[in-house]
This record gives C-alpha cells, sequence and structure tokens, in this order.
C-alpha cells in the first residue's frame, strides 16, 4: 500500500529476516519490487518482548521492473558487542550517532561507504551487500553478521549469568517459536 517511490522504515523481528515458506516469499518479492536499501540490527528487548531481537528495515516502493529494484543492502550492526538494557544501561539517540552519519540521509546512496574492512577494519559495524549475494543465501536470508562476538572470546568479558540465561532462554523460544511454524507449515501441507 506504500505509494510508488514512498520510503518506509518498517521494525521486524529477526525471525521475518529468515524464515522460510511465505517469509521466503515475501523477502524475495520486497527485494525485487522495492528498494530495500538499509538494515540496522537493534540490540534485544527494544520493541518486542525482552530477548526478542529487533531490525529497521529501511526500503522505497518502486513501479514494476523486471530487473530486482535492490541493487546492494547496507547493514549497521548495533547489537554485536553492545550490552542495552531498559533500566541500568538505556540506548540512547548518541548511540546511532554513527549510524546516521553512515547512512548519509540526506546524500546519494552511491556516497556511502562502509567502515568495514576484512584487513584493516574487521570490527567495523556498517557493511554493504549486493542483491546477488543476498539471493544466493539460503532462503535470501537477511540475518546477516559479520563481527565476532568478544563475549565469547575471554571469559572474564561474559556478561552476568543471569544475562546470559537470558539469552539462552530467549534464543530457545525463538528456535522453538521457528520449529512450531515449520510443523504447521508442513501439517498444513
Amino acid at each position: 500500500m506504500l505509494k510508488v517511490d514512498g520510503r518506509c522504515a518498517v521494525v521486524v523481528p529477526d525471525n521475518v529476516l529468515f524464515e522460510g515458506g511465505a517469509g521466503e516469499t515475501v523477502r524475495k518479492n520486497l527485494l525485487k519490487q522495492c528498494d530495500v536499501h538499509t538494515l540496522l540490527r537493534l540490540p534485544t528487548g527494544l520493541f518486542y518482548a525482552q530477548g526478542v531481537k529487533a531490525n529497521v528495515l529501511f526500503f522505497e516502493n518502486k513501479p514494476a521492473l523486471e530487473k530486482p529494484w535492490t541493487k546492494k543492502l547496507w547493514v549497521y550492526d548495533l547489537r554485536t558487542n553492545k550490552h542495552f538494557t531498559l533500566k541500568t544501561s538505556p540506548l540512547t539517540r548518541a548511540d546511532l550517532d554513527e549510524f546516521v552519519t553512515l547512512y548519509k540521509p540526506e546524500e546519494p546512496r552511491e556516497k556511502r561507504r562502509q567502515d568495514w574492512s576484512e584487513d584493516k577494519n574487521p570490527v567495523g559495524r556498517w557493511r554493504s551487500f549486493t542483491y546477488d549475494e543476498i539471493i544466493k543465501r539460503d532462503k535470501a536470508n537477511l540475518d546477516i553478521f559479520w563481527l565476532k562476538d568478544d563475549t565469547l572470546e575471554v571469559s572474564e568479558n561474559l556478561p552476568d549469568p543471569g544475562i546470559l540465561a537470558q539469552e539462552i532462554a530467549d534464543d530457545l523460544q525463538t528456535a522453538l517459536d521457528q520449529f512450531a511454524s515449520i510443523a504447521s507449515e508442513l501439517a498444513d501441507n
């Protein structure tokens, strides 16, 4: 229902980025019919229940065209090695400053430059992926990450056991929900 050349930003949970079946079909159609240009990976618990990881997907609706409108997807990872909580360490506007600077909302997207580089800056949070790279991923999976989670490398850096337990429980619940969805789809077929 978005007008041609209309712009949109939609907050979605992680499973929207990778689930199969109807989810895969919607992602492929969105990538083809719209210019899906930016994905902001957010920490857990900001828009949904505690532990549910959220993302903001930015796109523009385009007129019908045989070729896909999406050429390049820019991904900013505000999740890996970042720890926010709703009470003690909430996300602030200042935490989004780097994203806004790299996003360059007032400039053409062609002027964007990734700050990630395998050799020079492997901890860069801003990286681009071509349409061909995305569509080749299993189920056109948009759950894209490349940063190494430092908390998993050194035991002194591990979060509080309560946080770890909650993250594990949340990940297990998400997996259980996904399996239930797959089982439901299989039962319908």
